[in-house]
């Protein structure tokens, strides 16, 4: 039975065995691609990025800028793009009808059918992603890199990626991500996206949206899941590294907190585009291709610095909710109430000039400290944890360092066919 995923499309995933490839690259050009590159051949392979087959073309990147939907109609926010400069074009002899082998680190990933090449105009594009074409946006700035040209085509997955320790638990396509949901009984999963380490706003968060997704169903036995999708992605210096992201995450189902009959933790391939509403939507349909019946969608969602206000990604998919196959859940701010003893919402509490708000600068100030916070801001075992990462993956810091950028391990390798 198909399994249908964003836009009312099949989930299909575009692989071709080694065995079978290798007699059809052998005289084909060979390209190598960057990071950001190799993370989207793998999101539109393994149908994460579902309807779409490959890098877009002129005529969906204009109607994505535009009117936020693929030419065919379907909701799309960001464009997914594969760009060359003129010399590389010229160099690799790449022409339209052609068909060409992306290499990631020297191996071959994937072949490429050269369907269009086309250029765009950057800073129309930034504006209409971001809001913005200020160049520090960091969406911007990405936009701004983009070399000359950009190749539209579908791709097709020849050699998958290996992915190393610890990731490699939580690297679930869609099509077995499904699979995993029913197995487990799951009728209703709710997407708990993010880029970070859990301190006990983001666990109530999670129970919040539980309780919100649950809903009417009967609760005679478990049938409701929160699952935490993880984006691994390009990293900057002072990011949380990779992997004290995804174990502490999972650590809280580990420790108790929540349980196998309603958590699970996976990842996603993707360089954050930091873009706000249109990242709400983006996040929207990726969780519809992996399976997920509901989203949460907390205080500036996806959002960076001031370029959007606190709720614009709520207001947004209020306006396109007809148009999506997933349900919103949205949730006010999660902050600790000394008056009450609790963590609790401020949409619930009313002690408002004693509030203690999760501020990013505070928990990242406790963890350089280094000293155990009470469990009312980080559950002990996670702390713990994000302690050990620092010393086992992060060369003694739990934050992305130089050293870190230049000696970690792959999360991902494409091995020699």
């Amino acid at each position: 039975m198909a399994e249908i995923g964003h836009g009312g499309k099949e989930i299909v995933e575009r692989i071709m065995e080694p065995a079978q490839a290798k007699s059809k690259i052998q005289n084909l050009a060979k390209i190598p691609v960057r990071s950001q590159i190799a993370n989207e051949i793998i999101g539109i392979a393994y149908g994460f990025f579902s309807p779409l087959q490959g890098f877009m073309g002129k005529a969906d990147v204009e109607s994505v800028c535009k009117n936020m939907k693929l030419a065919n109609g379907v909701v799309w926010s960001i464009p997914i793009l594969f760009d060359l400069s003129d010399e590389e074009i010229k160099q690799y002899g790449i022409n339209k009808g052609a068909s060409v082998v992306l290499t990631y680190n020297d191996n071959p990933m994937a072949i490429m059918e050269v369907e269009e090449i086309f250029d765009y105009d950057r800073k129309s594009m930034a504006a209409a992603v971001y809001g913005t074409d200020d160049p520090k946006h960091p969406g911007c700035s990405r936009t701004y890199a983009y070399k000359d040209k950009f190749i539209g085509g579908k791709i097709t997955l020849i050699n998958r990626p290996k992915i190393n320790p610890p990731y490699d638990p939580y690297f679930v396509p869609p099509l077995e991500l499904r699979k995993k949901f029913k197995d487990k009984g799951w009728v209703r999963v709710v997407a708990h996206q993010t880029r970070n380490v859990p301190h006990t706003g983001h666990e109530w968060l999670m129970k919040g949206a539980w309780f919100q997704t649950y809903g009417e169903l009967s609760i005679e036995k478990p049938i409701v899941g929160v699952l935490v999708n993880a984006i691994i992605g390009e990293k900057r210096k002072g990011d949380y590294i990779d992997e004290s992201i995804i174990l502490t995450q999972d650590e809280l189902r580990k420790s108790g907190y929540f349980g196998d009959h309603n958590h699970l933790t996976t990842l996603t391939f993707w360089d954050m585009r930091y873009a706000g509403p249109r990242e709400a939507v983006f996040h929207a349909a990726l969780r519809t291709n992996l399976g997920l019946t509901h989203h949460m969608y907390g205080r500036d969602h996806a959002g960076v610095g001031t370029y959007y206000g606190p709720y614009d990604a709520h207001h947004m998919l209020e306006k396109i909710a007809k148009d999506l196959a997933i349900v919103p859940v949205y949730s006010m701010n999660w902050l600790y109430c000394p008056h009450c003893g609790e963590v609790t919402s401020e949409g619930l509490c009313n002690h408002k000039k004693e509030w203690q708000k999760f501020s990013g600068t505070l928990i990242r100030s406790i963890v350089m400290d280094g000293v155990k916070p009470p469990r009312l801001i980080f559950r002990p075992e996670v702390f713990d944890l994000v302690m050990e990462c620092a010393d086992k993956y992060g060369f003694g810091s739990p934050f992305v360092t130089d050293d870190y950028l230049a000696k970690r391990i792959p999360v991902f390798e494409i091995p020699p066919m």
